[in-house]
């Protein structure tokens, strides 16, 4: 306690100085120790009182949970995502239910009377546009210049009055708000304008970086520029650009979500090829269609198909084929292409099937655009490799090779390179 009382004295006699008989009092109570002290209170963790936590026998509204915890409770009890963003979510929670547009803000309100005077100009630039398409299309060629002129000029002003309809309700909170929520009526420009500016930010960058990595092009197709959203579905699995998928969960066909932007219904060709086919003979690699189907009719807002239950208007040209690896050979690229058929003309599909049966071993996608003429607006891929379920898949579905195992041949040494046993004698 020597110690103690060397570091104690000076301390309290300033104290007994400043302060009086009490401060020494309390500091001789306690004294300087070299190791931390252990508070025993129990910590309480700051819990909002206004959110509401519901007991676990009551079931969640996706529009109002606002925690983690929360939210993972509602997808294993539920199944449902929650609805907005959690912000939006804790402020639904807290607060009454008044209408999004009657919000009692005073700086919310004057905001949005300004961009109700916006709207209405932009209305009015609307109906001042369709008058001047209307007069241009009235007018005959000849004073216009001529078809192509007159065309061009058509086709300039259809353009200027779409911008237009998107700008008039690209700055209202309660549209972006529908958008969040996912209540969006793919029939408006604005909305499909915002979907396909959310795609475009960060989903079409991941899947075009799938592309590049994995040397789609210009294994396949020489240049790619998609314009449509194509997601990947087999059972409840969303399978994302690039992913490996077990041969038993690829073994029944899978359903497509197909997400064009621009309005009107459209026929379109679904393709489906493998282009890492072993040939041992050749010492290369062939393509391999596993599935094609064409006049497939999508629009902005019928975007599902499944492969397995295709429509009557469409025509199945090879059924699907289950994605197969045998043992020992490098990973499959399974790639989806969706093919817009031009001016939504239908096809005639006895010419495909013959193609399809002449290159049953090479098949080419280059080659089966030029036969439907049509666009690559879409494209998706997974991968597959040999695994514990791939020789049931390929006898359930008659697919020789199950037993055979590939392995790479040591190549052989260059002739200055070998050793002369000679030297070794």
């Amino acid at each position: 306690m020597a110690f103690q009382f060397q570091l104690t004295s000076p301390f309290r006699r300033c104290l007994r100085c400043s302060t009086g008989r009490d401060s020494s009092y309390a500091l001789s109570s306690r004294a300087f120790w070299a190791s931390a002290i252990v508070r025993t209170e129990a910590s309480t963790e700051n819990i909002p009182s206004n959110l509401d936590i519901p007991p676990p026998g009551r079931l969640l509204d996706p529009n109002k949970v606002a925690t983690p915890r929360l939210e993972r409770r509602l997808l294993r009890e539920t199944k449902q995502q929650p609805i907005g963003s959690r912000r939006r979510r804790a402020a639904l929670q807290s607060t009454s239910n008044l209408p999004f547009e009657q919000l009692p803000y005073q700086c919310f309100q004057e905001a949005r009377t300004l961009l109700l005077a916006d709207r209405q100009d932009k209305l009015r630039q609307i109906d001042e546009e369709r008058r001047r398409i209307a007069k241009v299309q009235a007018t005959p060629a000849e004073l216009c210049g001529g078809d192509y002129v007159k065309k061009g000029r058509l086709v300039r002003m259809q353009k200027y009055l779409e911008e237009l309809k998107i700008l008039a309700d690209i700055n209202d909170p309660v549209i972006k708000k529908r958008f969040e929520d996912g209540e969006g009526d793919k029939n408006r420009p604005i909305y499909r304008y915002l979907a396909d500016r959310q795609w475009r930010q960060q989903r079409r960058l991941i899947l075009m970086q799938r592309i590049n990595q994995m040397h789609i092009v210009p294994d396949m197709v020489p240049y790619l520029d998609p314009t449509a959203e194509v997601r990947l579905f087999f059972g409840r699995r969303n399978v994302q650009p690039g992913d490996f998928v077990e041969s038993q969960n690829s073994e029944t066909p899978p359903r497509l979500s197909i997400q064009v932007f621009d309005r009107g219904e459209r026929l379109v060709s679904i393709v489906v090829i493998d282009p890492d086919v072993p040939n041992v003979e050749t010492d290369s690699f062939d393509s391999r269609c596993h599935f094609l189907a064409v006049n497939v009719p999508i629009s902005p807002t019928s975007i599902s198909v499944s492969l397995a239950k295709m429509s009557d208007d469409s025509h199945t040209i090879r059924p699907w084929l289950p994605p197969h690896a045998q043992k020992g050979s490098p990973y499959h690229r399974l790639v989806v292409f969706i093919l817009e058929q031009k001016d939504g003309q239908r096809l005639d599909s006895q010419g495909l099937e013959r193609m399809v049966e002449y290159q049953a071993a090479q098949f080419n996608i280059r080659s089966c655009m030029d036969k439907v003429h049509g666009k690559l607006t879409g494209i998706h891929l997974f991968r597959t490799k040999w695994d514990d379920g791939m020789a049931g898949v390929m006898q359930r579905a008659d697919i020789a090779g199950a037993d055979i195992e590939l392995k790479r041949m040591k190549p052989e040494k260059l002739p200055y390179k070998k050793k002369n046993p000679e030297r070794y004698r």
